[in-house]
């Protein structure tokens, strides 16, 4: 457990630091303006803070992850910050959205971020489509309809990497929604987990054990 809050700790600071930095080296313009305009156009608030976005690159980078699988695209914003992660680590992102209007925003907000040689997204139901993908999976991110995250945890936990970060979003200002899952992800035996708040919606971060 020392460990994982170890990780998560550092995670946190770097998020904070990256968050106070103004070196061009963080974001490019280009991409600044298509995360502004996509936060401007989410009316249904599906989209992650930018706190939370900054934490999910840095937990891609952080953890090296090659094999990413984004459950809940929504229209790319954490999609394009995972993509920022998955530059770093030589990584590739698989990103599935249920709504085909959804998918079609995030996909050509991806473009539109020069992402896609790192980023795949992928229209269908997440259920259906996680099994025709090549695992293992060494960072999965979670943010689709909360009453199925226990499903769709214990779908992906056999395909998860050992060592590898299962994140799952919404855990503090929707936890009543999820409440299998949390208690899961708090007892399992074979997960050290670790809330936190980059945001104010609160992210879980679990690691598999080796």
């Amino acid at each position: 457990m020392r460990l994982l809050l170890t990780f998560v700790t550092v995670a946190v600071l770097v998020v904070t630091a990256s968050a106070q930095q103004t070196s061009p080296g963080t974001l490019t313009p280009p991409i600044e303006s298509i995360l502004k305009t996509i936060k401007a156009a989410d009316k249904g608030l599906l989209a992650v803070s930018e706190e939370d976005g900054r934490f999910l690159r840095v937990m891609v980078a952080a953890r090296n992850a090659k094999s990413i699988l984004e459950i809940g695209a929504a229209s790319g914003y954490s999609g394009i910050w995972l993509g920022l992660g998955a530059r770093e680590s030589r990584g590739k992102v698989v990103s599935i959205e249920y709504d085909p209007q959804r998918a079609r925003e995030a996909a050509a907000n991806i473009q539109k971020a020069g992402l896609t040689d790192v980023v795949r997204v992928i229209h269908g139901d997440a259920f259906a489509e996680i099994p025709k993908l090549q695992g293992p999976f060494d960072l999965v991110f979670l943010d689709a309809w909360k009453p199925d995250y226990k499903r769709f945890f214990d779908m992906v936990y056999p395909r998860l990497e050992p060592g590898g970060v299962f994140l799952a979003h919404n855990v503090v200002n929707k936890a009543s929604e999820m409440e299998p899952f949390l208690k899961t992800i708090q007892t399992h035996p074979g997960l050290f987990t670790s809330v936190v708040s980059p945001g104010s919606e609160g992210m879980s971060v679990s690691v598999k054990l080796r």
